[in-house]
């Protein structure tokens, strides 16, 4: 049976960029607007010309792509014609060869929001839609409100529906702008419609999500017809966001009946770059990932229970539900307090670590793994810790070298524009093959800003480490992360540092005190020892 077209429609960086706290520059939307076209969408949408200068230039700049470049605008504003309105216009000057307008669907909204007559309403939609496709446009008319408005009236908010589609329109996209409708409603009056006079491969879907649902309440569209779907990159959007393509889209490839029954454009190939995708567009924002995502999270298939993890060991399939790489994402069996000796047996073999079944040597590193989180310390992320942790129970972890002392001080000076800033400065004193080294750093960078105290102890520490300098040259410190453990004078800082390489391998380490200093650099010492342990110095 062939398979039918289901059309993928991202609106990253129009309704993505509603979200609070995030503003894309020109490049980060021309970035993010190449992943989307390499992943294998079928529209996206680039923004809102002429309402603010990033869009316009966002439109002037971006090149020829596969996906179908859409601008998104709003039907005209009562009392001129389409042709002299000169918020129509701008969108149209865009170029893009697709545009979605916005209008209203809701009775109430029509005679509230915009004071025209519910007559007006239908005859603004039809005129708008109609300009676009007599310029040559793909026209796409999103039905803001429609869910409410079907509730309350739904014999009006049909009619705007097909005022567009007579007019031309390719698409009709339903919008539970609020995100308050459930997917069973959706399923229902999607179907409705269609019934109504306005054919399924005309029909889109735009949730939001509201109630936790817009996901579910998208495949409950396309089950009941509709064939476009919107969404945005991990869940961006208005209040708590949009539908979430890096969810929608596995499903669509991975689950029955849409695996054998859809085209979505995206390949087998192109979904192994999802993870990818998803934390690109998190790095953009500056924002951690959200481990507990579905399918590209880091969490997604991470086995803790030590139950989980021995049936893992005999059989992916017993705890998962899809493999992993097929995302681009990969199993975690990480290790805490919960856990038992197979996961333990499972992350010492992937670490290169060969442990006989009922060696002494595991209940023995369980034991101190126990112990230390009680103490604080967290090997739930910080993988690297736990490698070094049991290599040194096991009596396999090279004495590299000898930390003696460290030192920072934190002072105010002028920089280079004569502006008063801190300044960090770090003393490390180590000893290597029986000789003492000291070195010294400052955290200054070449615009005379401060990196912190962190920065500085970092940068020290990796200054001058003799005969492993070669090894750890290329190391580079991504993230930090502080938590404290407990409050009040007895509280206890957690700190993870993420590191990476030339080679792009990242890897955690942890480190925990009460002195937020101290647990850095033990983080940071954990990292170089890891780092020399896989390239395998002695």
């Amino acid at each position: 049976m062939e398979r039918e077209k289901l059309y993928l429609y991202d609106t990253t960086l129009r309704d993505g960029q509603q979200t609070q706290g995030v503003q894309f520059s020109t490049a980060e939307k021309l970035r993010i607007a190449e992943a989307l076209d390499v992943l294998g969408v079928d529209y996206i949408e680039g923004g809102w010309p002429g309402a603010n200068p990033t869009d316009s230039a966002f439109f002037h700049e971006v090149g020829t792509t596969r996906a179908t470049m859409t601008a998104f605008g709003m039907t005209k504003r009562a009392g001129r014609s389409a042709e002299n309105d000169d918020v129509l216009a701008a969108v149209m000057n865009a170029g893009t060869p697709a545009v979605c307008l916005v209008g209203k669907s809701h009775d109430f909204h029509v005679t509230k929001a915009l004071g025209i007559t519910l007559d007006e309403n239908v005859k603004n939609i039809h005129a708008s839609v109609a300009h676009l496709v007599a310029s040559g446009r793909e026209a796409l008319f999103d039905a803001e409100h429609f869910f409410d408005g079907y509730k309350a009236n739904p014999d009006y908010a049909v009619a705007c529906c097909k005022a567009a589609l007579e007019a031309g329109a390719r698409w009709i996209v339903l919008c539970d702008t609020n995100g308050g409708t459930l997917p069973h409603e959706i399923g229902q009056i999607v179907a409705e419609v269609i019934e109504k006079g306005v054919p399924g491969d005309h029909l889109g879907i735009h949730t939001h999500n509201d109630t936790e649902m817009a996901v579910a309440g998208s495949l409950a569209a396309v089950d009941a017809g509709a064939r476009q779907i919107q969404g945005t990159l991990n869940g961006l959007g208005e209040r708590c966001g949009n539908a979430n393509l890096t969810a929608i889209i596995p499903t669509l490839l991975l689950k029955e009946p849409y695996a054998s029954r859809f085209d979505t454009g995206v390949s087998m190939e192109a979904l192994e770059g999802l993870t990818r995708v998803s934390r690109m567009l998190d790095d953009v924002l500056n924002r951690v990932p959200f481990k507990q995502v579905a399918y590209v999270g880091a969490s997604a298939f991470a086995h803790k229970a030590g139950l989980h993890a021995s049936a893992i060991l005999k059989d992916p399939s017993t705890y998962e539900h899809v493999d992993p790489g097929v995302v681009g994402n990969r199993r975690v069996i990480p290790m805490s307090n919960q856990a038992g000796q197979s996961n333990l047996r499972r992350r010492l073999v992937e670490a290169g670590i060969e442990v006989e079944p009922g060696d002494p040597a595991l209940s023995r590193i369980l034991d101190r793994v126990k112990t230390r989180e009680s103490e604080g310390y967290s090997y739930d992320t910080a993988q690297a810790s736990f490698e070094l942790l049991a290599r040194e129970e096991l009596g396999v972890l090279p004495e590299y070298f000898e930390v003696k002392r460290y030192r920072v001080s934190v002072e105010r000076r002028k920089n280079k524009y004569d502006r008063m800033v801190s300044l960090s400065e770090a003393v490390v004193v180590i000893k290597i093959d029986g000789e003492k080294k000291l070195s010294v750093s400052e955290s200054m960078d070449e615009e005379g800003n401060d990196r912190g105290p962190v920065n500085a102890l970092s940068k020290a520490l990796a200054k001058d480490l003799g005969r492993f300098q070669d090894i750890i040259d290329d190391m580079r410190l991504v993230d930090f992360k502080v938590r404290i453990t407990q409050g009040g004078t007895e509280a206890v800082t957690r700190v993870i540092i993420d590191s990476e390489d030339s080679t792009g391998r990242r890897w955690a380490t942890v480190g925990v005190s009460a002195n937020i200093v101290d647990a850095s650099f033990e983080a940071l010492l954990d990292a170089v020892r890891w780092k020399l342990v896989r390239a395998g110095a002695t």
